[in-house]
């Protein structure tokens, strides 16, 4: 039997406690552990390139489809998304961010700013400290709690910190879409990809509820730039290529905690907002014109009526 599971619990529990280089060291550790045996499934696995039955495209006969998402993992990225909304808006993007609504104190003006200014926004867990699925109980509760941010801010749109994840519990939640799977990231908590880098339909189990499932594609920032300590974005450039080689979908996970504001000085977890907004210009630069970018509830409502040829549940 694994001691994954295990070893994750104990991680979380002790995390509160342990300084910022203990928990990297951590990470790294497990990730240079991991690495020598994953060259076939990451950062491309081909065996997820499989396009869904009846698939004819993207609208407007686009080549490939952009989804860029963040997670604000605490105060830190709350304060910085003004900024990151200005740069992309700026480049001509538009991108959803989740929030946290029960770690830090979430502006509702900035709430309120998001979307009159056409991003949007999702629910990111509920206190983002790794215990949401340690028992059913403690998800039926915190899912109680969960759909009221849920209901509050008017949104239908949700992530599991930490990629953390039961797809089938998640089905307790008034959303739309989900968002806490990947194709290929052995690197996560959760390690099983879905397989996949289209989006796709997911049945809970034994009840009459779905929902779409928007797996992200393309390497979290944390793991390649802080994790790694890649100092390019090559890595992204090439799984990029790779997606529209197969008209597929290049969702984008960042975290705006972990990107250094221009003119700071970087903490010891934070990378160069540069390596985000350079990534953004090739693909403005190198693809115009080829790609739909959509906000991720405007996909979920794509996939269910021209997809699946279904109307939202």
């Amino acid at each position: 039997m694994s001691r994954e599971p295990a070893l994750h619990k104990a991680y979380y529990f002790l995390k509160p406690i342990l300084p910022r280089r203990i928990q990297l060291l951590l990470r790294r550790m497990r990730v240079n552990r991991i690495l020598p045996h994953c060259g076939e499934r990451w950062p491309v696995d081909a065996e997820a390139a499989k396009p869904p039955e009846n698939w004819s495209g993207w609208p407007g006969d686009k080549d490939f489809a952009l989804l860029l998402t963040h997670d604000v993992e605490d105060k830190r990225g709350h304060d910085r998304c003004r900024e990151l909304m200005d740069i992309e808006e700026e480049l001509g993007f538009r991108s959803c961010f989740y929030l946290v609504p029960e770690r830090y104190e979430v502006s509702e003006s900035l709430r309120a700013e998001m979307v009159e200014r056409g991003f949007e926004v999702g629910v990111h867990g509920l206190t983002h400290d790794g215990k949401l699925y340690n028992s059913r109980a403690i998800f039926e509760k915190r899912a109680a709690r969960i759909n009221h941010y849920l209901s509050e801010w008017g949104v239908t749109g949700f992530r599991s910190p930490s990629m953390q994840r039961n797809l089938d519990w998640i089905g307790d939640l008034e959303i739309e879409y989900d968002s806490s799977t990947f194709d290929t990231d052995p690197f996560e908590p959760n390690p099983e990809g879905a397989g996949t880098i289209f989006p796709f339909l997911y049945q809970v189990n034994g009840r009459e509820k779905s929902y779409i499932e928007l797996p992200y594609t393309i390497p979290q920032d944390l793991t390649l730039f802080v994790v790694m300590e890649e100092k390019t974005n090559a890595i992204w450039k090439k799984k990029l290529d790779w997606i529209v080689e197969q008209k597929a979908v290049a969702h984008v996970l960042t975290h705006p905690d972990y990107m250094t504001p221009r003119g700071a000085t970087p903490a010891i977890d934070e990378y160069p907002l540069d390596i985000y907004t350079g990534f953004l210009e090739y693909i403005k630069e190198r693809y115009a014109g080829r790609y739909w970018e959509a906000l991720p509830r405007e996909m979920s409502h794509f996939w269910r009526e021209k997809v699946i040829g279904t109307p939202d549940s």
